[in-house]
C-alpha cells in the first residue's frame, strides 16, 4: 500500500478530535490501532521530541481524524487499514523516541475499551495481520 501524503492533515489534529475518534472508532479498529495512536499521542507530549518528529506525528494523528481518507474510514475492513499504515510507519520512524512510560500509559489507556486478550494483540504491534 503506498502511503499518502499524510503530512497535509497536521492541521486537523486537535487533542478533543483525537480522543472523540478514538472512542468512536475503538471497538472496530482494535486493540493495535489504538495503541498505535495512543503511542503518537503520548510521545507528542514529550519534551524529549524533536520539533520534526513532533511534526510527523501530528501529521499521521491529523490524517487519523480526518473525514478525509483516502480510503473512508466507514468502508468495512479496508476503511482503517490506510490510518494503521500511516501510525505504524511514523512509529517505525520515531521508535526510539518512544520510553517505557509512554508505553505503559497507552496501555493503561486501552484497559477503558479492551479486555486482557484483546490488549495481548499489543505485542505485535508490528506484524502483519
Amino acid at each position: 500500500m503506498e502511503l499518502p501524503d499524510f503530512m497535509q492533515y497536521g492541521n486537523r489534529f486537535t487533542k478533543s478530535d483525537f480522543m472523540e475518534k478514538i472512542s468512536r472508532v475503538a471497538k472496530r479498529a482494535g486493540a493495535k490501532m489504538v495503541y498505535a495512536a495512543f503511542l503518537l499521542y503520548y510521545t507528542l507530549q514529550s519534551n524529549k521530541v524533536s520539533v520534526k518528529d513532533k511534526a510527523i506525528i501530528i501529521g499521521a494523528l491529523g490524517y487519523l481524524i480526518s473525514p478525509l481518507d483516502v480510503i473512508p474510514d466507514a468502508i468495512p475492513i479496508a476503511g482503517l487499514g490506510d490510518d494503521m499504515a500511516v501510525l505504524i510507519y511514523v512509529l517505525q520512524k520515531i521508535w526510539t523516541d518512544i520510553n517505557d512510560d509512554v508505553k505503559e500509559k497507552a496501555r493503561e489507556k486501552l484497559s477503558k475499551w479492551f479486555d486482557e486478550d484483546e490488549i495481548g494483540e499489543i505485542d505485535h504491534l508490528f506484524d502483519k495481520d
